[in-house]
């Protein structure tokens, strides 16, 4: 079993940046893939980003260039961090992370965060 747990959300003004932290404990992280989802008001949980155990990363069209994941294996702690942020990036970001390979689909992943909220005013 693996407990995820996110921290750093915040209110933040159109153009800044914030970093989102996710510790996971239960389980080595860097037998894991981790990754970020995002789940604004009425809309579906959305596709962030996820970088395997050898780093490999994968993102969201919507945040190409913008949000960059890392990760920590010593600490078992994953990072997203979030520059020129927009307006429509606010939304609840939930850490998840899975056995094996990077996956992009919410139904994929084994273990959830209880969730961040980002809030981004214009």
């Amino acid at each position: 079993q693996v407990q995820l747990v996110e921290s750093g959300g915040g209110l933040v003004q159109a153009g800044g940046s914030l970093r989102l932290a996710c510790a996971a404990s239960g389980r080595t992280a860097s037998s894991l893939s981790m990754g970020w989802f995002r789940q604004a008001p009425g809309k579906e949980r959305e596709f962030v980003s996820v970088m395997a155990w050898n780093r490999f990363t994968r993102y969201g069209d919507s945040v190409k260039g913008r949000f960059t994941i890392d990760r920590d294996n010593a600490e078992n702690t994953v990072y997203l961090q979030m520059t020129r942020l927009k307006p429509e990036d606010t939304a609840v970001y939930y850490c998840a992370a899975r056995t094996g390979w990077i996956a992009t689909n919410t139904r994929d992943f084994d273990y959830w965060g209880q969730g961040a909220q980002v809030t981004v005013s214009s």
